[in-house]
């Protein structure tokens, strides 16, 4: 074999070699891009994860909704049947104010002046204020079929103890009442609750009317209208107490929860008493008008 013949096949050896050094050096990069690639993408997995949890928490468990059998019947005869004379006495009680006159259509059902009231289980406010509510209703009508129920765990106030008027029942030669509750107290999803009660188109678009669909919303024949917290009194003058513990004390006119329960009661009273003419009696009495002019 001639000179420049093995210097031909030594430099192709050469390159060879340096061909496969390449190769196995650019074999040696991509497996670090993957593995860098890989690592990347599992901490982009490991943050979108927890993410995720954290959009999507796992819902608390919620407390117990209340009392049942001869506990609850306590409790709903101690709320229906505050009497007269610690209504009276508590007048304005803690409460300054919060229902503001509409102009309207009257609102009618069944041939009476209608109380519109649109809330929600999950809803804290809604929850004050249904307190005051069964108070001042019972004093025009009868309820039946009342059931207990709390706010929702991961809302403001929460558990706030108080009644649910899904399911119940009012009958009253004075006045209709007509409750919607839209929602559960159970969450569906991280900020929606199971849904539970369809307002009409025309419920609908009274709420948004005079209220910019808030709840608690309540609307007085379209003479009155309530909406969210009575100036004074809500959810905050609940918190840590039980149903019977609150039920127990609306007949103490001494008592501050008494105060603010029975306040707004008298106040809801009054937007009544200027629905049915002041009829009855029993209930828009001395103290009740008094609140009236105040509307």
């Amino acid at each position: 074999m001639g000179k420049a013949s093995r210097s031909k096949k030594a430099g192709s050896a050469r390159d060879r070699i340096a061909a496969q050094r390449a190769a196995a050096r650019r074999a040696e990069i991509r497996n670090r891009v993957f593995l860098a690639s890989g690592a990347v993408v599992v901490v982009i997995a490991i943050v979108v994860a927890f993410v995720v949890v954290k959009l999507n928490p796992k819902p608390a468990k919620p407390s117990a909704n209340g009392p049942t059998g001869t506990a609850l019947t306590k409790v709903v005869d101690d709320v229906t049947s505050v009497p007269v004379s610690t209504l009276d006495k508590v007048g304005a009680g803690s409460v300054t104010g919060g229902l503001s006159p509409v102009t309207g259509s009257l609102l009618t059902a069944q041939g009476k002046p209608e109380i519109l009231y649109i809330g929600a289980e999950y809803c804290p406010y809604c929850a004050a204020q249904r307190w005051a509510m069964i108070v001042a209703l019972s004093r025009f009508g009868t309820f039946t079929g009342l059931s207990t129920v709390h706010s929702a765990t991961r809302d403001s106030y929460s558990n706030t103890p108080t009644f649910t008027f899904y399911k119940s029942h009012y009958t009253s030669k004075y006045i209709t009442f007509t409750p919607v509750e839209e929602t559960t107290n159970v969450p569906d999803g991280p900020v929606n609750y199971v849904p539970l009660q369809q307002p009409t188109a025309q419920q609908e678009a009274l709420a948004v009317k005079y209220s910019g669909k808030s709840i608690p919303f309540i609307d007085f024949g379209n003479k009155y209208t309530e909406v969210g917290a009575m100036t004074g009194y809500g959810p905050q003058d609940l918190t840590g107490k039980t149903w019977s513990q609150i039920a127990a004390v609306l007949s103490d006119p001494t008592n501050p929860i008494a105060e603010g329960v029975d306040g707004a009661a008298n106040y809801l009273t009054a937007a009544i008493c200027k629905m049915t003419n002041n009829q009855p009696a029993s209930a828009c009495t001395p103290a009740v008008k008094a609140l009236e002019a105040k509307l």
